[in-house]
């Protein structure tokens, strides 16, 4: 996928791209309208933007496909975590209608991209001959006995 790291993915660039117009365009809006907002809905859109592109890249740092995979499986519960919270800013007056209608569909251009992406590293398996990705970590079954005549 080129030599540019998790800057050189497409669905990466895009998702910083989303998260950039969040804190730039959406953000002042929605505290210029309540600024009581900044320790709630706009602490929670700032995160749940941030963490879109962050998993892309976390994941794109693992030797394993598996690993890389639940990453963008994470960043696309965050990326239905800001729309979430983008809807919640239209439907609380803070976020004019076309602005959140722009947000919304650079967010399903990110989704179709993340989905492809999680395809292709299924099909390639990038990292499936790494030292220790076959290995598993579990624990065998263990009987716990709770007196509930006990004190804890």
């Amino acid at each position: 996928m080129g030599d540019k790291g998790f800057e050189g993915l497409k669905v990466w660039q895009k998702s910083y791209a989303l998260m950039l117009d969040i804190h730039k365009k959406l953000v002042p809006i929605i505290l210029k309208n309540n600024k009581d907002e900044r320790f709630d809905l706009v602490a929670q859109i700032r995160s749940s933007s941030k963490s879109v592109p962050a998993n892309i890249a976390e994941g794109h740092g693992r030797y394993y496909y598996g690993d890389n995979i639940r990453f963008c499986y994470n960043a696309r519960g965050s990326l239905d975590e800001t729309v979430s919270h983008c809807r919640a800013a239209l439907d609380l007056d803070y976020c004019p209608k076309d602005m959140y209608e722009d947000l919304r569909s650079q967010a399903e251009e990110i989704r179709k991209m993340l989905n492809g992406y999680i395809e292709w590293l299924k099909e390639k398996k990038v990292g499936e001959k790494e030292p220790g990705a076959n290995l598993s970590v579990r624990e065998d079954r263990v009987e716990y006995i709770v007196n509930p005549n006990e004190d804890l």
